[in-house]
């Protein structure tokens, strides 16, 4: 399976933000929409970071509540990395764990497609081990 199938079960939807944007809105934002990360672009529509849960509880640990009226793009995670729609799973969960994240953008031709979690990641990873277990049971139950 690969990121494309991913998105055609999940969506293709992305919350975005502009770098002007305040911490407590990004906050507002990701506990109304109950997701972990916003996707920061600029005016030209460019993706220029990403704000995850985890960039705010470490700008909150490191300048204390004052932060959360700061702009985003203070906090933001600047070098993003991005995976295609041809990625597969396997390599999702190797670039994830290697790298210690959990939202990866989607980009295709330059343009922002869609987001995969790590959540989404596990989700259909399991379907398709149970997938293979149940292939096989039919298998064995028939031969």
């Amino acid at each position: 399976m690969n990121v494309a199938a991913i998105l055609k079960h999940k969506g293709r939807a992305v919350t975005t933000a502009p770098p002007t944007i305040t911490l407590i809105e990004v906050a507002r934002r990701l506990a109304q929409r109950r997701i972990g990360a916003i996707v920061v672009m600029d005016e030209r529509g460019g993706l220029v970071g990403i704000v995850s849960e985890r960039d705010i509880i470490r700008a909150l640990s490191e300048c204390g509540p004052d932060c959360l009226e700061r702009p985003v793009a203070e906090v933001m995670t600047r070098n993003v990395v991005t995976c295609q729609e041809t990625d597969t799973l396997d390599e999702l969960m190797a670039m994830m764990t290697a790298r210690r994240f959990r939202h990866l953008p989607v980009v295709t031709e330059g343009d922002l497609v869609g987001i995969i979690s790590i959540g989404d990641v596990v989700k259909h990873h399991v379907a398709e081990i149970e997938m293979e277990a149940t292939a096989m049971r039919e298998y064995i139950a028939h031969s």
